[in-house]
Protein backbone atom coordinates (compact mmCIF):
# COMPACT_ATOMS: atom_id res chain seq x y z
CA UNK A 1 0.00 0.00 0.00
CA UNK A 2 2.76 2.21 0.00
CA UNK A 3 3.53 4.49 3.28
CA UNK A 4 2.23 3.52 6.47
CA UNK A 5 -1.26 5.52 7.12
CA UNK A 6 -1.27 7.86 9.87
CA UNK A 7 -4.31 6.83 11.20
CA UNK A 8 -6.55 6.54 14.14
CA UNK A 9 -6.69 3.30 16.51
CA UNK A 10 -9.75 1.12 15.14
CA UNK A 11 -12.53 1.24 18.40
CA UNK A 12 -11.76 5.05 18.27
CA UNK A 13 -15.20 6.89 19.07
CA UNK A 14 -16.28 10.17 17.24
CA UNK A 15 -19.24 11.93 16.80
CA UNK A 16 -21.21 9.41 17.48
CA UNK A 17 -19.35 7.14 15.23
CA UNK A 18 -17.03 3.78 16.12
CA UNK A 19 -13.98 3.23 13.30
CA UNK A 20 -13.84 -0.21 13.02
CA UNK A 21 -10.43 -0.06 10.64
CA UNK A 22 -8.85 1.73 8.05
CA UNK A 23 -9.58 1.18 3.72
CA UNK A 24 -6.89 3.37 3.04
CA UNK A 25 -5.90 7.10 2.47
CA UNK A 26 -4.30 9.59 0.14
CA UNK A 27 -2.21 12.72 -0.04
CA UNK A 28 -5.09 14.46 1.79
CA UNK A 29 -6.77 11.75 3.85
CA UNK A 30 -7.64 8.69 5.72
CA UNK A 31 -10.68 6.73 4.73
CA UNK A 32 -12.26 4.40 7.39
CA UNK A 33 -15.07 1.70 7.40
CA UNK A 34 -16.79 2.81 10.88
CA UNK A 35 -20.41 2.16 12.48
CA UNK A 36 -22.82 4.75 13.28
CA UNK A 37 -23.51 3.75 17.04
CA UNK A 38 -27.23 5.41 16.63
CA UNK A 39 -28.48 2.39 14.25
CA UNK A 40 -25.58 0.27 14.05
CA UNK A 41 -24.95 0.91 10.19
CA UNK A 42 -21.80 0.84 8.28
CA UNK A 43 -20.51 4.01 6.93
CA UNK A 44 -17.25 5.44 5.71
CA UNK A 45 -15.32 7.79 7.30
CA UNK A 46 -12.91 10.29 5.69
CA UNK A 47 -10.76 12.18 8.19
CA UNK A 48 -8.62 15.48 6.52
CA UNK A 49 -4.65 14.52 7.24
CA UNK A 50 -2.39 16.19 4.35
CA UNK A 51 0.56 14.56 5.11
CA UNK A 52 2.40 17.14 3.81
CA UNK A 53 1.17 20.02 5.62
CA UNK A 54 0.13 18.26 8.70
CA UNK A 55 0.67 14.90 11.50
CA UNK A 56 -1.10 13.04 13.90
CA UNK A 57 -0.49 13.81 17.62
CA UNK A 58 -0.13 11.45 20.25
CA UNK A 59 -3.52 12.23 21.81
CA UNK A 60 -4.99 11.71 18.35
CA UNK A 61 -5.16 15.06 17.39
CA UNK A 62 -4.31 16.51 13.72
CA UNK A 63 -1.97 19.35 13.95
CA UNK A 64 0.40 21.26 11.50
CA UNK A 65 3.66 19.83 10.83
CA UNK A 66 5.62 23.16 11.77
CA UNK A 67 5.18 27.38 11.47
CA UNK A 68 5.57 26.98 7.78
CA UNK A 69 3.19 24.20 6.87
CA UNK A 70 0.58 26.25 9.59
CA UNK A 71 -1.50 28.45 7.53
CA UNK A 72 -2.18 25.88 4.57
CA UNK A 73 -3.42 23.27 6.69
CA UNK A 74 -5.54 25.41 8.33
CA UNK A 75 -6.58 27.32 5.24
CA UNK A 76 -7.00 23.79 3.69
CA UNK A 77 -9.25 22.68 6.68
CA UNK A 78 -11.57 25.16 6.44
CA UNK A 79 -11.68 24.47 2.34
CA UNK A 80 -12.54 20.73 2.86
CA UNK A 81 -15.24 21.68 5.53
CA UNK A 82 -17.05 23.63 3.24
CA UNK A 83 -16.30 21.04 -0.13
CA UNK A 84 -17.87 17.90 2.24
CA UNK A 85 -20.88 21.21 2.49
CA UNK A 86 -21.54 20.75 -1.00
CA UNK A 87 -20.59 17.41 -2.01
CA UNK A 88 -23.16 16.78 0.70
CA UNK A 89 -25.56 18.55 -1.69
CA UNK A 90 -24.68 16.55 -4.55
CA UNK A 91 -26.82 13.34 -5.29
CA UNK A 92 -26.30 11.05 -7.89
CA UNK A 93 -25.80 7.25 -8.28
CA UNK A 94 -22.27 7.03 -9.61
CA UNK A 95 -20.95 9.94 -6.83
CA UNK A 96 -20.32 8.35 -3.18
CA UNK A 97 -23.06 9.62 -1.04
CA UNK A 98 -22.00 12.07 1.75
CA UNK A 99 -24.06 11.69 4.73
CA UNK A 100 -22.72 14.83 7.02
CA UNK A 101 -19.61 16.06 8.14
CA UNK A 102 -18.25 17.74 11.51
CA UNK A 103 -15.13 18.86 13.34
CA UNK A 104 -13.12 17.03 15.48
CA UNK A 105 -9.32 16.03 16.97
CA UNK A 106 -8.54 19.78 15.16
CA UNK A 107 -9.85 18.27 11.98
CA UNK A 108 -12.85 17.54 9.76
CA UNK A 109 -14.23 14.39 9.09
CA UNK A 110 -16.59 13.32 6.02
CA UNK A 111 -19.57 10.71 6.52
CA UNK A 112 -20.43 8.77 3.67
CA UNK A 113 -22.61 6.22 2.86
CA UNK A 114 -20.67 2.25 2.31
CA UNK A 115 -21.34 0.00 -0.43
CA UNK A 116 -20.25 -3.41 -0.46
CA UNK A 117 -18.13 -4.29 -2.94
CA UNK A 118 -14.49 -4.13 -4.61
CA UNK A 119 -12.41 -1.45 -4.96
CA UNK A 120 -11.16 -1.38 -8.74
CA UNK A 121 -7.30 -0.99 -7.73
CA UNK A 122 -7.42 -4.52 -5.93
CA UNK A 123 -9.46 -5.70 -9.04
CA UNK A 124 -6.91 -4.97 -11.08
CA UNK A 125 -3.87 -6.26 -9.00
CA UNK A 126 -6.30 -9.43 -8.00
CA UNK A 127 -5.52 -9.72 -12.07
CA UNK A 128 -1.49 -10.08 -11.87
CA UNK A 129 -1.15 -7.78 -14.50
CA UNK A 130 -3.77 -8.81 -16.99
CA UNK A 131 -6.08 -6.44 -18.60
CA UNK A 132 -9.98 -5.86 -17.98
CA UNK A 133 -12.32 -6.05 -21.44
CA UNK A 134 -13.81 -3.21 -23.72
CA UNK A 135 -17.05 -4.69 -22.31
CA UNK A 136 -15.82 -3.96 -18.74
CA UNK A 137 -14.83 -0.45 -19.68
CA UNK A 138 -17.77 0.25 -21.39
CA UNK A 139 -19.99 -0.54 -18.65
CA UNK A 140 -17.95 0.73 -15.87
CA UNK A 141 -16.97 4.29 -17.34
CA UNK A 142 -19.52 5.94 -18.99
CA UNK A 143 -21.66 6.48 -15.58
CA UNK A 144 -18.29 7.59 -14.04
CA UNK A 145 -18.32 9.94 -16.70
CA UNK A 146 -21.51 11.15 -16.00
CA UNK A 147 -20.59 11.66 -12.33
CA UNK A 148 -17.80 13.42 -12.87
CA UNK A 149 -20.01 16.04 -15.27
CA UNK A 150 -22.07 16.73 -12.42
CA UNK A 151 -18.89 17.91 -9.96
CA UNK A 152 -17.97 19.66 -12.83
CA UNK A 153 -21.00 21.29 -13.69
CA UNK A 154 -20.70 22.49 -9.72
CA UNK A 155 -17.56 24.07 -10.50
CA UNK A 156 -15.22 21.71 -8.91
CA UNK A 157 -12.62 19.14 -9.57
CA UNK A 158 -11.96 15.68 -7.69
CA UNK A 159 -8.38 15.64 -9.09
CA UNK A 160 -7.53 12.83 -7.76
CA UNK A 161 -9.54 9.79 -9.84
CA UNK A 162 -7.56 6.43 -10.24
CA UNK A 163 -8.26 2.86 -9.78
CA UNK A 164 -8.13 3.01 -5.50
CA UNK A 165 -10.73 6.22 -5.64
CA UNK A 166 -12.76 3.95 -7.68
CA UNK A 167 -15.78 1.28 -6.30
CA UNK A 168 -17.79 -1.51 -7.75
CA UNK A 169 -20.64 -1.97 -6.02
CA UNK A 170 -22.18 -5.33 -6.59
CA UNK A 171 -24.08 -5.59 -9.57
CA UNK A 172 -21.34 -3.67 -11.51
CA UNK A 173 -22.23 0.06 -10.68
CA UNK A 174 -19.17 2.33 -10.30
CA UNK A 175 -18.70 4.79 -7.43
CA UNK A 176 -16.74 7.68 -7.50
CA UNK A 177 -14.88 7.90 -4.15
CA UNK A 178 -12.24 9.57 -2.23
CA UNK A 179 -13.51 13.94 -2.31
CA UNK A 180 -10.01 14.99 0.06
CA UNK A 181 -8.50 16.72 -3.15
CA UNK A 182 -11.90 18.41 -4.60
CA UNK A 183 -11.98 22.27 -5.04
CA UNK A 184 -13.51 24.89 -6.98
CA UNK A 185 -11.69 25.98 -10.04
CA UNK A 186 -10.36 27.83 -12.04
CA UNK A 187 -7.36 28.51 -9.70
CA UNK A 188 -3.47 27.89 -10.02
CA UNK A 189 -1.94 25.41 -7.89
CA UNK A 190 -0.18 28.27 -6.33
CA UNK A 191 -3.75 29.31 -4.45
CA UNK A 192 -4.33 25.80 -3.06
CA UNK A 193 -3.02 24.56 0.43
CA UNK A 194 -1.29 21.60 -0.61
CA UNK A 195 -1.02 19.35 -3.56
CA UNK A 196 -2.09 15.58 -4.29
CA UNK A 197 -0.11 13.33 -6.70
CA UNK A 198 -0.73 10.21 -7.90
CA UNK A 199 2.01 9.16 -10.25
CA UNK A 200 0.84 7.58 -13.05
CA UNK A 201 -2.61 8.74 -12.81
CA UNK A 202 -1.79 13.07 -12.17
CA UNK A 203 -0.99 15.27 -15.11
CA UNK A 204 1.79 17.57 -15.12
CA UNK A 205 -0.28 20.62 -14.52
CA UNK A 206 -0.25 18.95 -10.79
CA UNK A 207 3.36 18.89 -10.71
CA UNK A 208 3.71 22.68 -11.08
CA UNK A 209 2.89 25.84 -8.65
CA UNK A 210 1.07 27.59 -11.56
CA UNK A 211 -0.45 24.87 -13.46
CA UNK A 212 -4.02 25.86 -14.22
CA UNK A 213 -6.25 22.55 -13.02
CA UNK A 214 -9.41 22.45 -14.68
CA UNK A 215 -12.02 19.40 -16.42
CA UNK A 216 -9.24 18.92 -18.51
CA UNK A 217 -7.20 17.23 -15.03
CA UNK A 218 -9.44 14.81 -14.41
CA UNK A 219 -9.68 13.91 -17.74
CA UNK A 220 -6.08 13.36 -17.80
CA UNK A 221 -6.51 10.95 -14.47
CA UNK A 222 -9.47 9.44 -16.04
CA UNK A 223 -7.96 8.71 -19.37
CA UNK A 224 -4.76 7.24 -16.92
CA UNK A 225 -7.09 5.17 -15.38
CA UNK A 226 -8.67 3.28 -18.17
CA UNK A 227 -5.36 3.01 -19.99
CA UNK A 228 -4.99 1.22 -16.20
CA UNK A 229 -7.71 -1.15 -16.85
CA UNK A 230 -6.24 -1.85 -20.09
CA UNK A 231 -2.13 -2.62 -19.17
CA UNK A 232 -2.65 -3.98 -15.58
CA UNK A 233 -0.59 -1.22 -13.96
CA UNK A 234 -1.13 2.73 -13.75
CA UNK A 235 1.38 4.27 -16.92
CA UNK A 236 4.30 6.25 -16.89
CA UNK A 237 3.82 9.09 -14.66
CA UNK A 238 3.48 12.73 -16.46
CA UNK A 239 6.65 13.99 -14.62
CA UNK A 240 9.05 11.47 -16.56
CA UNK A 241 6.63 11.47 -19.89
CA UNK A 242 7.98 15.54 -19.37
CA UNK A 243 11.35 14.78 -19.09
CA UNK A 244 11.51 11.96 -21.45
CA UNK A 245 8.05 10.72 -23.49
CA UNK A 246 8.43 7.07 -23.84
CA UNK A 247 4.97 6.16 -23.10
CA UNK A 248 3.65 4.72 -26.37
CA UNK A 249 0.14 5.72 -27.45
CA UNK A 250 -2.91 3.48 -26.83
CA UNK A 251 -3.68 3.15 -30.05
CA UNK A 252 -0.64 1.62 -31.18
CA UNK A 253 0.52 -0.49 -28.36
CA UNK A 254 -3.26 -2.07 -27.85
CA UNK A 255 -4.36 -2.09 -31.56
CA UNK A 256 -6.69 -4.93 -32.13
CA UNK A 257 -7.54 -5.95 -28.70
CA UNK A 258 -9.88 -2.66 -28.28
CA UNK A 259 -12.00 -0.54 -30.22
CA UNK A 260 -9.98 2.25 -32.58
CA UNK A 261 -12.22 4.59 -31.08
CA UNK A 262 -11.25 3.77 -27.23
CA UNK A 263 -8.12 3.96 -27.53
CA UNK A 264 -7.58 7.41 -29.55
CA UNK A 265 -9.84 8.82 -26.93
CA UNK A 266 -7.38 8.18 -23.95
CA UNK A 267 -4.79 8.91 -26.16
CA UNK A 268 -6.32 12.62 -26.14
CA UNK A 269 -7.66 12.54 -22.59
CA UNK A 270 -3.45 11.88 -21.73
CA UNK A 271 -1.99 14.26 -23.98
CA UNK A 272 0.82 16.08 -21.81
CA UNK A 273 -0.48 19.51 -22.89
CA UNK A 274 -3.57 20.56 -21.25
CA UNK A 275 -4.69 22.26 -24.06
CA UNK A 276 -4.79 19.73 -26.18
CA UNK A 277 -7.07 17.65 -24.45
CA UNK A 278 -10.61 17.13 -24.29
CA UNK A 279 -11.73 20.16 -22.23
CA UNK A 280 -15.34 18.74 -21.56
CA UNK A 281 -16.77 15.60 -20.16
CA UNK A 282 -19.19 16.06 -23.10
CA UNK A 283 -16.09 16.01 -25.63
CA UNK A 284 -14.85 13.43 -23.84
CA UNK A 285 -18.09 11.51 -23.84
CA UNK A 286 -18.33 12.05 -27.99
CA UNK A 287 -15.14 10.98 -28.74
CA UNK A 288 -16.05 7.67 -26.80
CA UNK A 289 -18.41 6.65 -28.75
CA UNK A 290 -17.54 8.63 -32.47
CA UNK A 291 -16.08 7.19 -35.24
CA UNK A 292 -13.11 8.81 -34.90
CA UNK A 293 -11.56 11.41 -31.61
CA UNK A 294 -8.83 14.28 -31.99
CA UNK A 295 -5.63 13.09 -33.20
CA UNK A 296 -2.98 13.90 -29.75
CA UNK A 297 -0.29 15.86 -30.72
CA UNK A 298 2.68 14.17 -30.53
CA UNK A 299 5.24 16.71 -29.22
CA UNK A 300 5.51 20.47 -29.72
CA UNK A 301 7.98 19.33 -32.09
CA UNK A 302 5.72 17.17 -34.18
CA UNK A 303 3.27 20.02 -33.63
CA UNK A 304 5.76 23.14 -34.87
CA UNK A 305 6.32 20.67 -37.89
CA UNK A 306 2.53 19.95 -39.11
CA UNK A 307 2.26 23.89 -38.72
CA UNK A 308 5.26 24.26 -41.14
CA UNK A 309 3.70 21.51 -43.56
CA UNK A 310 0.53 22.86 -43.51
CA UNK A 311 -1.72 20.88 -41.50
CA UNK A 312 -3.92 21.29 -38.73
CA UNK A 313 -2.93 19.51 -35.51
CA UNK A 314 -6.07 19.00 -33.43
Amino acid sequence: MGKKLDSLKPGTCLDGYKLERPLGGGGFSVVYLARNLRDNQRVVIKEYIPNKLACRGSDGHVQARNANTEARFVRGRKLFFQEARTLATLKHPNIVNVFSFFQANGTVYMVMEYQAGENLQHYLQARRGRGLSERFLRTVFPPLLDGLELIHNNDLLHLDIKPGNIHICRGGQPLLLDFGAVHGFPQSRQEQPGQVISPGFSPTEQYQNQGYVGPWTDLYALGATMRACIEGHAPLDAKHRRERDTLKSAQIAFRGRYSDNLLRAIDWAMDLDPTLRPQSIAAFRAALTADTAPEPARSAIGRLASALLGRSSS
